[in-house]
């Protein structure tokens, strides 16, 4: 009988010890972003939380959105060091940590959205992602956003149409440019436009097709420069994932977490180019104009680039000038 007693408790210890490890392998990731629920850049991550849950390794994720859990710019720092697992990030936020990715901003390095797709695969990107990568980042969705300009008077067509107006640009590549044809520059997040265009903090914006429509830009502008087939605004805003994170995930779990990402990286390759259609018809709908630019007066944008992002960055970037050129490769 004692024989018996003693094997069924080591029974029951064996059983405990069987669900707690069942426990422990149980892991809930934290997806951070700065935009609502109705922003692409939401989908993609709610897309990899649902993927997550489908595939039901013991891995899922919590999504926070609407910066309700780091604000826009302090999510890297974080997920260097594992404090946040997964964001939706544009990436040129982080270019005071690390200047090179002012690339990914830098004004008609990409021109339309087959163009953003094959940079995803080319030395440019390599180049990036190793940056990213030795930062303890990786990348498990690419994400290209194009983008315009919105004005609350004059369109946005030609370089002196900014002149002596104060604007709001993503990045220190457009602030360059914008100021080379004479504007002032006031620097925040996409998520504060809105606030400093009704407060007469500024006279217009550039950011992409998404946030100009998530964060109902067209209820403060009369004018938007769309995209069009002479875009100058692309920005790469991949989801990304913390390298500490990621080790801690046993090897079923990492398959998941890949595979999710590249189930989001497919749904937003379609949809990327709607996004443009679906901000042109929100802004013209709301009584908006809605422009592009010609050829013409998007090579005299890039001309006034060429002289200040371009020089700026090849001149303060280690290796900045070889990273240019290997975008400029990419065809």
């Amino acid at each position: 009988m004692k024989s018996l007693f003693l094997k069924s408790i080591l029974g029951a210890a064996s059983l405990l010890y069987g669900v707690s490890a069942v426990s422990a392998a149980d892991i809930e990731l934290r997806a951070s972003h700065q935009w609502n629920t109705k922003d692409v850049r939401h989908k993609m991550v709610q897309i990899i939380a649902d993927e997550l849950a489908k595939a039901n390794t013991g891995v899922t994720a919590k999504v926070f959105p609407s910066k309700s859990l780091y604000k826009p710019k302090e999510q890297w720092g974080p997920l260097t060091t594992g404090e946040l697992d997964i964001s939706a990030f544009p990436l040129a936020y982080a270019a005071k940590r690390h200047p090179a990715f002012d690339a990914t901003l830098m004004p008609g390095l990409v021109k339309n959205h087959d163009h953003a797709t094959r940079f995803n695969d080319s030395p440019f990107m390599a180049d990036i992602k190793k940056i990213i990568d030795d930062a303890g980042v990786m990348v498990i969705s690419d994400a290209w956003l194009a983008g315009g300009f919105a004005s609350k008077d004059k369109c946005v067509l030609d370089p002196a149409d900014v002149k002596g107006k104060v604007f709001r640009a993503a990045g220190k590549a457009f602030n360059r440019m914008l100021q080379g044809a004479g504007a002032s520059i006031q620097s925040m997040p996409s998520s504060e436009i809105y606030t400093a265009l009704q407060q007469g903090v500024l006279d217009g914006a550039n950011t992409s097709s998404g946030s100009f429509v998530s964060y109902r830009i067209y209820e403060q502008v009369k004018c938007l420069t769309a995209p069009g087939a002479h875009a100058l605004w692309f920005m790469y805003e991949p989801i990304l994932m913390s390298k500490a994170s990621f080790a801690k995930l046993n090897d079923a779990q990492k398959k998941a977490v890949m595979a999710a990402g590249q189930v989001a990286e497919d749904w937003f390759a379609k949809k990327a180019a709607g996004l443009d259609k679906t901000m042109t018809d929100t802004f013209a709908k709301a009584g908006v104009k809605v422009v592009t630019m010609t050829a013409e007066q998007a090579t005299a944008w890039k001309d006034i680039a060429d002289k200040t992002s371009y020089a700026a960055f090849a001149k303060k970037v280690k290796g900045g000038k070889e990273l240019i050129a290997k975008a400029l490769a990419v065809k």
